[in-house]
């Protein structure tokens, strides 16, 4: 499991002080790219080799400026040619889950336009993450 911390900007909540549902898929986002840095890639997008298949957020609680978020990310899924990585966002200090999100990740060949097999160093750092339920 790789974890990393967000404080809620001002901007990134509504009239009603809450955060704005489209500001946890820019934490969701900013989870997947530490997760993919930990686990060796660099984020040069000459050499990146994965896209977005689908991602979801589940809102379980409400969530407010200024706040200290924990997103706890981890791989749930690993196919042939995709896996999936679940986001539990998780208020830092009360410790109470604040929504639940996950994103489908295709291996891709940008010049080929088609996906391709994950290769074995990938597939062995996604099964070190692999959470079962």
């Amino acid at each position: 499991m790789h974890e990393i911390q967000i404080s809620v900007r001002f901007g990134e909540t509504d009239a009603l002080g809450h955060i704005n549902n489209t500001s946890y898929f820019i934490y969701l986002e900013e989870a997947r790219i530490r997760f993919f840095e930990a686990i060796g890639y660099n984020m040069n997008t000459g050499d990146w080799k994965f896209i977005l298949a689908s991602t979801k957020c589940d809102f379980i609680s409400q969530g407010y400026f200024n706040q200290l978020l924990t997103i706890k990310s981890y791989v749930s899924k690993i196919g042939t040619k995709s896996f999936q990585i679940d986001h539990d966002i998780i208020d830092t200090k009360t410790e109470q889950l604040i929504a639940k999100g996950n994103a489908v990740m295709v291996h891709f060949d940008f010049d080929l336009q088609k996906s391709e097999p994950l290769p074995d160093l990938l597939l062995e750092a996604l099964d070190h993450h692999l959470v079962h339920p």
